[in-house]
């Protein structure tokens, strides 16, 4: 009863707090829209990718898998914010930086395509891209993570991601729900992806989530699921050996470790293993402290188990892998589990509908 009485009380005092913020965005909005607040377009296209809510739709995975496609056929360049680094103003991804300098999705997608991109980081977008094309007149497409809501810029293309379990028209405004952005916000995006979907998803749900966004004729909706991919070692050389998912057993125990908006794919589809599954998870985005450590080290060290190992996202591998209080011990035992975007539908691609739109302009 006192949980059901705080649950109200709470509501009660949310609620007034989501429709101010609710209506201050509709206001920005307003005044982008009608050119009280100035856009710049570049002509150099810009695809942006984002979300209304926050976090967890799988912005970095989405990205990546833009960027990996799209910088065969141009000279691409990643700018994004860079969430929780401890830099500011401008900077350029080089290999002396590490997450800190950069954040860990920048970071991360550097380490990755680091070789056939450029990666920056700004809080302004239009400063980022103009100092980007003074560094390398050859750019000849932006990609902006997690800029949806940075209108500053006037994109070519905008590509937005929702969750398949939390659809924008099912959502609340912050702080009440998880939308930074009032549900008619989608009505800017030229693609939908629904992210996180049953690899099983039947048509009659495809038609429900479709009938759910109601988009207008001009936009189109894609549906993605992941994939996980084999395990790999948080750091480069130590491990003994290279565990398999398949070869565990009921006598072997995985210690999950997380600092990721929502766990629950990543749990889920470890459990369907055989091993026993503990798991430790953090706020999205986390600052691995050296008391986190020490926490991580403690329980992995009292776990039972013939073989004993942990697990992360490749996002905190990011932020793990150059942490000066990471234990020594426990390294040989670390590996993070990539994952990749896969598409349930296979009539339209995403990448041809951002290419053909590019040409388009």
């Amino acid at each position: 009863m006192a949980s059901e009485y705080k649950k109200l009380l709470a509501k009660l005092i949310l609620t007034p707090c989501s429709y101010i913020f609710g209506a201050v965005v509709r206001v920005r909005n307003f005044m982008f829209n009608a050119g009280i607040l100035k856009q710049r377009e570049f002509e150099v296209p810009v695809v942006v990718v984002g979300n209304l809510a926050v976090g967890g739709t799988g912005k970095t995975p989405h990205t990546e898998y833009i960027v990996s496609r799209l910088c065969m056929h141009y000279k691409t360049a990643v700018l994004s914010r860079g969430y929780k680094r401890k830099t500011k103003g401008f900077v350029l991804a080089s290999k002396n930086l590490t997450s800190y300098d950069l954040g860990d999705e920048p970071y991360q997608i550097y380490r990755k395509y680091g070789s056939c991109i450029d990666v920056a980081v700004c809080e302004s977008r239009v400063k980022g891209i103009e100092t980007l094309l003074e560094i390398n007149p050859e750019i000849n497409l932006f990609v902006l993570d997690d800029a949806y809501q940075h209108r500053y810029v006037k994109p070519r293309v905008s590509v937005l991601l929702t969750d398949y379990k939390n659809l924008p028209c099912d959502d609340k405004m912050l702080p009440l729900g998880e939308l930074r952005e009032p549900e008619e916000g989608i009505s800017r995006a030229d693609i939908v992806v629904v992210t996180k979907c049953p690899k099983d998803m039947k048509p009659i749900d495809v038609n429900v989530v479709k009938k759910k966004l109601n988009l207008a004729k001009w936009q189109k909706v894609l549906f993605s699921t992941y994939k996980y991919k084999d395990l790999l070692p948080v750091f480069s050389g130590e491990p003994e050996y290279q565990p398999d998912l398949n070869w565990l057993s009921s006598r072997d125990t995985i210690l999950v470790v997380t600092g990721i908006a929502n766990p629950v794919p990543l749990v889920k589809y470890l459990k369907q293993y055989n091993a026993k599954v503990k798991v430790i998870h953090f706020n999205d985005h986390h600052d691995y402290k050296r008391e986190d450590l020490a926490f991580i080290s403690k329980t992995f060290n009292r776990l039972e188990g013939e073989r004993k190992f942990i697990i992360t996202t490749e996002k905190d591998a990011v932020r793990l892998i150059n942490n000066a209080y990471f234990p020594h011990a426990l390294r040989k035992q670390m590996f993070y589990l990539p994952i990749e975007v896969e598409f349930l539908q296979d009539d339209e691609d995403l990448i041809s509908i951002i290419t053909s739109k590019i040409a388009k302009k």
